[in-house]
C-alpha cells in the first residue's frame, strides 16, 4: 500500500480490478482544504487515458510489474525507442506512454522500461537527474525576500523554476518526481 502523494510518474497501482500507471502526479494544497494529487492515468488493459483526483493521504494499492535496464536511443515519429543493454533489443513505447518522463529524455539515458504482462507499458526515471540550463533570465540584485524563483528552460526544452542566483549555461538537480530544482550540479562538460 502506498499513499497518493508519493505516486509519481511510472507508478502502478490498481483500482478496483484494473491496473494502472500515472502518467503525470500534481500535488496540490491550497488554503484550508485538504491536500490532493491530481492524477492523469493509463489504464493498462483498455490503453484508456483518465484524469482523477484522490486526497493525498487516500491509501492506494501498488502493484509490482517487472522492470528492464534501458537506455533511451532516439525518436521516430510518436514512437521513442529504447535498447535494452544485455540483449540490444530494442523497445518502442508511444508519446502517451511516457507521459512526464518526455520532459527529461536524452539521448543515452538510462532508465528503467516498465513491462505489464509481458507488454511494455511505460518508463521508470532515476530519482535526480541533472540537466544544463540553456536559458533564464538574469536574476534582480537585492531580491532576496523569501525563495524567489523564476523559470529557467533545460536542454530538453522542459520549464523548471529555479532560485534567482541560477545562471544561463549551468548544470541544475531535478527531482524527477515533482519537477522540482534541488540544487546546482557539479556536472562538468
Amino acid at each position: 500500500m502506498k499513499i497518493a502523494q508519493e505516486l509519481r510518474a511510472g507508478s502502478t497501482i490498481k483500482i478496483g480490478n484494473d491496473p494502472f500507471v500515472v502518467l503525470k502526479a500534481e500535488y496540490n494544497k491550497s488554503g484550508r482544504n485538504a491536500a490532493v494529487v491530481k492524477f492523469k492515468m493509463k489504464n493498462l488493459i483498455s490503453g484508456n487515458i483518465s484524469d482523477a483526483v484522490y486526497k493525498a493521504d487516500d491509501k492506494m494499492d501498488d502493484i509490482k510489474l517487472d522492470k528492464v535496464k534501458a537506455i533511451y536511443s532516439y525518436q521516430n515519429g510518436d514512437s521513442y525507442i529504447f535498447s535494452n543493454p544485455e540483449t540490444w533489443e530494442e523497445i518502442e513505447l508511444k508519446g502517451e506512454d511516457l507521459g512526464d518522463a518526455l520532459n527529461y529524455l536524452e539521448e543515452e539515458m538510462p532508465l528503467d522500461v516498465v513491462y505489464y504482462e509481458s507488454t511494455a507499458v511505460a518508463v521508470e526515471l532515476p530519482t535526480f537527474v541533472e540537466r544544463e540550463v540553456t536559458y533564464t533570465e538574469p536574476g534582480l540584485r537585492g531580491d532576496t525576500s523569501g525563495k524567489v524563483m523564476k523559470p529557467a528552460r533545460i536542454n530538453t526544452g522542459f520549464e523548471v523554476q529555479v532560485p534567482l542566483f541560477v545562471e544561463q549555461g549551468e548544470w541544475i538537480k531535478i527531482d524527477t518526481r515533482t519537477n522540482e530544482y534541488v540544487e546546482r550540479s557539479k556536472k562538468i562538460i
